[in-house]
């Protein structure tokens, strides 16, 4: 043990004179390098026998001599004056922290206090004196002490009550009980449809699309429920959809998106227990009165990326992915009154087939990026420029009925289907990516090619085309997310690789969009 005491004393004593060495050596070098007086002494030794150019040097010497001082003063300063402001943000964020956690507190004491207030208020009209079994009612006091019966419950469940929840929605039954629908053009073509839009929109509401844009937009409403319309400001994205409504004398329901929507409330609204009334929404108006009819039905998310889409719009991307539409429904309410809207069924609303999402998106510091998985599901169109003025003659709408476009839908499927040349070819540009940036395609994005071609071809558009557009919104978007620093080369070997698959000339947008990728880096 002594030993051991020795050697521990010895090898602790070491290392405390080595910190005490340090200290020293420190204390030792800043007092030779300010001592000032032997600075003068050595100077007073020296300058007797200087000459004019040796004074000139000497002080020049000093000049800068005294410049490093200064700016080692200087920076000694400065790293004090931003070590005191870094410590001063450390206790404002302290401070904000425990004021936040107090506000908390008062949030959580006031919510508190706000269910005591509800619940001597739900006391005091005498609510839970009933029984609540099915098939039976009970009586209690209201506020003037009177006997009130309560809602029956019926065998199945439903509960029997004169008090309406759904008052948007009734209005919507009460409108379709003696509602005559409008003669539809049946003998129109999709060529047709964008040729006479084109000249609507012109001639009546002075917007000016070129014939590319409104076959990318009907393919597009033809391989997905969701558009999303992207591009600067002022190139058309919130008149496209809102004149096309217009065109289709069914007005497009707007729903301007605000940054507070955090979840599916925000859009198609939720039951107020207190209330015991439904805070119905314009857009689930639409949606349930588009079960009445055999319209197209557009709804507008305008600046759709102002708020995170995957929050707010989460469900309807689940409800639109089930591949059976039968099973495309939105659960509003846990329970069934008597009073509830005809087209509700047991508090699910099904979503009809002739119902389109449109949102538009702009990429600035004011919004977010919108996720891969909406990507995925959306077809993206992108409005860079804006319209050039022509002349059109006057055109009236149209009456398009849901089913005859379907039609028109189906027939492009069956004439113009995407080639085996072209497949054979996008198999093997789908190896290639695979091979050199690890970036599959995706059976969905396929599907969605199989669906957007033709009806792009029957529009008007050439098949390569079609294909290209998809490539790059769909299969080259996705490269964004990827170190493009480190695929430089890939990127340029893509470029020359689509040329040799497809030809000179051909896949304009897909090489164009990978060379701003790499002008980027």
């Amino acid at each position: 043990m002594n030993s051991f005491l020795k050697w521990f004393f010895a090898f602790i004593s070491s290392m405390l004179q080595g910190f005490g060495e340090i200290f020293i050596g420190i204390y030792r070098g800043l007092r030779q390098v300010f001592n000032i007086p032997g600075y003068v002494e050595q100077f007073r030794k020296y300058s007797g026998s200087f000459s004019v150019g040796e004074w000139i040097l000497a002080v020049l010497a000093l000049i800068l001599v005294v410049a490093v001082y200064v700016l080692l003063i200087f920076m000694i300063l400065l790293f004090i004056r931003k070590y005191l402001r870094f410590r001063h943000s450390i206790v404002s964020d302290e401070d904000l922290l425990e004021e936040i956690s107090l506000l908390q507190q008062k949030v959580m004491k006031l919510v508190k206090e706000k269910d005591e207030i509800m619940a001597m208020k739900v006391s005091a009209m005498g609510v839970g004196g009933g029984t609540g079994l099915p098939g039976t009612t009970g009586d209690f006091q209201n506020a003037e002490g009177e006997e009130v019966e309560q809602h029956e419950v019926t065998e199945d469940g439903i509960i029997q009550t004169a008090e309406m929840r759904f008052s948007k929605l009734m209005e919507v039954d009460t409108f379709y009980k003696t509602y005559t629908p409008p003669e539809y053009d049946n003998d129109i073509t999709l060529e047709e449809i964008v040729d006479r839009y084109r000249n609507f929109a012109c001639s009546r509401m002075h917007l000016y699309y070129e014939h590319k844009t409104i076959r990318l937009f009907l393919a597009g409403m033809a391989s997905t429920k969701l558009l999303i319309l992207q591009g600067i400001s002022g190139t058309g994205k919130t008149s496209l959809p809102y004149s096309f409504g217009k065109f289709l004398q069914v007005d497009t329901t707007i729903a301007s998106v605000q940054p507070s929507w955090r979840d599916r409330t925000e859009l198609f609204g939720y039951f107020n227990e207190f209330t015991k009334s439904f805070n119905e929404t314009e857009v689930l108006k639409r949606i349930y009165s588009s079960g009445y009819n055999n319209d197209v039905n557009l709804i507008l998310l305008d600046e759709m990326n102002i708020a995170r889409v995957e929050y707010y719009f989460a469900e309807m991307l689940s409800i639109l992915e089930m591949p059976n539409a039968d099973e495309w429904e939105l659960d509003l309410v846990p329970n069934v009154w008597s009073t509830d809207p005809v087209k509700l069924d047991k508090g699910k609303l099904v979503i009809p087939q002739n119902v389109w999402y449109i949102g538009t998106a702009n990429n600035d510091d004011s919004t977010f990026s919108i996720a891969d998985k909406v990507y995925d599901r959306a077809q993206p169109i992108n409005l860079d420029a804006k319209g050039i003025a022509f002349d059109a003659p006057d055109t009236p709408p149209i009456n398009l009925g849901f089913d005859h476009l379907t039609e028109l839908f189906q027939e492009a499927f069956s004439m113009y289907p995407i080639s085996q040349e072209n497949l054979k070819k996008i198999q093997q540009l789908d190896l290639w990516v695979i091979e050199k940036i690890r970036v599959a395609f995706g059976n969905r994005i396929l599907m969605q090619m199989g669906l957007f071609v033709p009806v792009y071809v029957a529009a008007g558009g050439e098949e390569l085309d079609g294909i290209d557009y998809v490539l790059a919104t769909k299969i080259f978007r996705k490269f964004e997310s990827l170190n493009l620093a480190m695929l430089r080369e890939e990127l340029k070997e893509l470029c020359n690789y689509l040329v040799k698959l497809f030809g000179k000339g051909n896949m304009k947008e897909s090489i164009a969009y990978l060379e701003r990728l790499q002008k980027l880096f």
